[in-house]
């Protein structure tokens, strides 16, 4: 064993044994409890970033902990290899999307190894390789046959930058979630998916993930957005067709004074001229817009209809805030109660009616405002005097009479679009004879992309389009369809793939069965409405089909924070920040370590711009590569799972990164001086044992508790140094046996294990005779060893700290509430108080919330 610890050396070694021994592969094993492991699968992009290390390190740490405790754990990972980045990127760099993809997955590929991360490489898949899309295209077939999939012109979120398409997921303040342009609307032909078919489930099987962040599933509520209304048929004056329309407030039927419609309604086709649909889709109203800066545009039809109580004609007004992302296109307004139908009556001059007053206002004062609260009713004929509620009973129970009502819940959740204009993705399906849709028969599948050579076809590819897309379907002539999927399709149940990447049908039911659902997914939060819907939805479509077993995808969710790093910048002529890389600047500081000035090696001035998430536009990044050849990737490991809760956002320092790496040198150090007999050549004190051990296994209980049920990875890093710290300390000052000093050193080394296993891995031989700690088991704690098992309770009321008590570990909620409740201190302030809420940590604290 050599003194110095050599991360460049030992961590290769270790790796190419994991190779080559295919250490982490696994099958399907009836008689082993599995565990699923799974990060969100990467975009490659070219290199691995800081995100990507911290994303995968999480993973990696949970799953080797897992193996530990002995389960079957599946830990796979794969490419989400189509989308226009990449081909974007292939054009820039003078080559094909193919190539550029392929080259970059090999590159990160050897970065992932150069981690230690420990996948089952034989699951490895690849979203832009026909082997995977072959099914995507059969299963959207499936779909089509369950008319869960229809073709329709229709009014799209379009970026002008991207020159394609974007789902309402994929628009974030109203502009592109991938290149922030603001995005604008048009009417074109597009392929959706009816995902609001499963808006309900979607919206109530929330209530199953008890282990997903509070936080994203509030997120999926607003965005599926469920509320109560009522759908009205309502008769056109002198004419035999109805009209649908929608209103939420049945308490204002009497107060509609005019009737909204979408620009794409098909009651109204020859109202508007081209020039006049377009102005007003180009200014329609959605909830991704700022609702208070709403451009009104309208203009009244020909059309009435009929109010089927007071028989009075109602005007029919085209307008561009009706709120189509509810899957509305017809809503009854009525200005004097609603601030948008008050807003567009008062442009074009629409007459108001006051049907309701409040306390606050009288039916006998005309006010300027509407009023939109719950009231009484007035010009309402017999319903006056009414409160909402009952009027708004009796008058849905007068229209259930004549069969033109419906009370039904509306959803924001609108149908998922997945036609893209671009080439580099998944063919659909989909042929064309006179206009005429033909599905391509599964003989024919996979659909592949036009073959291309040479970046002049990729910019060509409209001709090339040309010749690919004739073909023959049952000896007639037939053009396909040159659209691409929504690359979220691809990422919406790769999960269940990885159960058999390479089973000739879309699943293998006996696999997914095995290792569905996943136990452990991890991801970021900005995911929550876009691929943690589709992923979703995705999968309750193929329960319902019996094609796996579990109603969700994923058991426990966790959403890593980001990685921040310093940001620096300077004004150029032009008035647009310049962003300096953090290595090309000189910062100066005064005598009190405050900065005093920022240079670059040129001295230009600089600006400090603060904490940032690294990233390329803000020149912050941090090379992962880099930074493993200065410290080895135990180092990168550690430091990424101390600096920060895994939910928190980590600020990247790089004398963090040291200390880590002389931690493990310590850890190296301690095990070469014992392999040497250093210890035992020094005259120390007699020690007592049984404190010693009552701290090993204090150690591993809280270590075991913090990785397995709070998942507070840094404070378990934290612990195990303390620890060690400690134990170096006892083996240089007192007398302890070297069987027993193996077993301690052993105990530490396992703990780490997960976290730097490059090390651990070495270290392990080294102490136990070319045996392989991959096959070794979690260190079990013993309470017996314990002494004086105790820990300090904080107890608080309100958030804020009244008292510590030092009670016994592991003591139970219902008998720290009798001992507070005992507490003369406490139970003072809680005396006739109602408990509203307890918030309890195990072996921490307890909030009492009165």
């Amino acid at each position: 064993m050599k003194k110095i610890y050599q991360p460049k050396i030992l961590e290769p070694i270790v790796q190419k044994h994991w190779d080559q021994n295919k250490t982490f592969q696994v099958t399907e094993k009836i008689n082993q409890k599995k565990y699923y492991c799974l990060s969100m699968l990467p975009y490659p992009s070219g290199k691995l970033h800081m995100g990507h290390v911290r994303n995968y390190t999480i993973s990696d740490v949970i799953a080797r902990y897992q193996r530990m405790l002995g389960k079957n754990v599946l830990h796979p990972m794969g490419w989400d290899a189509f989308g226009l980045p990449a081909e974007e990127a292939a054009i820039r760099n003078n080559t094909i999307p193919s190539q550029w993809t392929f080259n970059n997955i090999k590159y990160m590929k050897n970065q992932l190894k150069k981690l230690g991360f420990s996948y089952d490489w034989t699951r490895e898949i690849n979203t832009c390789d026909s082997k995977y899309y072959h099914w995507e295209q059969w299963f959207f077939k499936k779909l089509y046959s369950l008319n869960l999939v229809y073709k329709k012109t229709a009014l799209i979120n379009w970026c002008k930058r991207d020159k394609t398409v974007l789902a309402n997921e994929q628009v974030i303040n109203g502009t592109c979630w991938r290149c922030q342009t603001k995005i604008t609307q048009k009417v074109i032909p597009q392929w959706f998916i009816k995902i609001t078919e499963y808006a309900e489930t979607l919206l109530q099987d929330l209530k199953l993930l008890k282990k997903w962040p509070k936080k994203i599933i509030k997120m999926q509520k607003n965005w599926i957005g469920q509320y109560s209304g009522f759908k009205i048929i309502l008769n056109l004056y002198n004419s035999k067709k109805k009209i649908t329309t929608y209103t939420t407030r049945l308490d204002l039927f009497f107060g509609v004074t005019y009737i909204a419609i979408s620009p794409l309604h098909k009651l109204i086709k020859k109202e508007l001229t081209s020039y006049e649909r377009k102005k007003i889709i180009q200014n329609n109203y959605t909830l991704h817009n700022n609702k208070d800066k709403i451009k009104y545009i309208g203009k009244q039809t020909s059309r009435y209809a009929v109010h089927p109580i007071t028989k009075k004609k109602i005007p029919i007004w085209i307008t561009n805030y009706v709120n189509i992302e509810y899957n509305i296109n017809s809503k009854i307004c009525c200005p004097a109660h609603n601030r948008y139908d008050w807003e567009f009556a008062k442009k074009y001059n629409i007459k108001k009616k006051y049907v309701i007053f409040t306390r606050k206002t009288k039916k006998s004062i005309n006010t300027s405002n509407p009023i939109e609260e719950l009231g009484n009713l007035y010009n309402s004929y017999e319903f006056n005097g009414l409160s909402s509620p009952i009027a708004t009973k009796k008058i849905f129970n007068i229209l259930k009479q004549t069969i033109i009502i419906e009370n039904i819940y509306i959803y924001r959740l609108q149908d998922w679009s997945i036609s893209r204009q671009r080439y580099w993705g998944t063919p659909i399906p989909v042929a064309y004879n006179n206009k005429k849709i033909t599905l391509i028969p599964d003989n024919k599948l996979p659909v592949l992309l036009p073959p291309i050579k040479t970046i002049n076809d990729l910019q060509n590819i409209n001709i090339i389009y040309k010749e690919w897309s004739k073909t023959n379907i049952n000896d007639t002539f037939a053009k396909k369809e040159t659209d691409t999927f929504d690359t979220f399709i691809e990422s919406s149940w790769y999960h269940i793939r990885y159960t058999d990447p390479n089973y000739p049908g879309m699943i293998n039911k006996k696999a997914a069965n095995y290792w569905l659902p996943v136990d452990q997914y991890i991801g970021g939060i900005e995911h929550a409405t876009m691929h943690l819907i589709y992923f979703r939805f995705f999968h309750k479509v193929l329960y319902q089909l019996k094609m796996v077993n579990s109603p969700e995808p994923a058991k426990k969710l966790l959403c890593q924070g980001m990685v921040l790093s310093d940001t620096f910048y300077y004004i150029n002529p032009k008035g647009q920040k310049e962003w300096i890389h953090p290595k090309n600047i000189i910062i100066k500081k005064n005598k009190l370590g405050k900065i005093k000035k920022i240079i670059t090696k040129d001295k230009k001035e600089i600006q400090y711009a603060g904490m940032m998430k690294m990233s390329k536009s803000k020149n912050n990044g941090i090379d992962p590569e880099e930074m493993i050849k200065k410290y080895g990737s135990d180092t990168i490991r550690l430091f990424i799972m101390f600096a920060a809760p895994v939910q928190s956002d980590i600020e990247w320092n790089e004398s963090g990164v040291k200390g880590m790496y002389r931690f493990l040198q310590k850890i190296w150090n301690m095990v070469y001086k014992y392999i040497n007999n250093i210890y035992q050549k020094q005259i120390k004190k007699t020690c007592i044992i049984a404190e010693i051990l009552s701290i090993v296994h204090k150690t591993i209980l809280k270590v075991s508790e913090d990785i397995h049920h709070r998942q507070s990875f840094n404070t378990a890093i934290s612990e195990i140094m303390k620890f060690t710290n400690y134990i170096n300390t006892v083996f240089n000052k007192t007398d302890i046996k070297k069987k027993e000093m193996k077993n301690i050193l052993n105990t530490i080394i396992k703990m780490l294990h997960p976290f730097t296993p490059h090390i651990t891995f070495t270290l392990w031989k080294i102490l136990n005779n070319n045996t392989n700690i991959d096959n070794e088991s979690w260190p079990k704690y013993n309470k017996n060893l314990i002494i004086n098992n105790n820990v300090k309770f904080i107890i608080q009321i309100n958030g804020k700290k009244k008292d510590i008590l030092t009670i016994p570990y592991d003591t139970t909620q219902y008998t720290i509430l009798k001992i507070i409740k005992k507490d003369s201190k406490i139970s003072k302030i809680i005396k006739n108080q109602l408990i509203k809420k307890t918030i309890f940590i195990s072996n921490k604290l307890i909030n009492l919330v009165i």
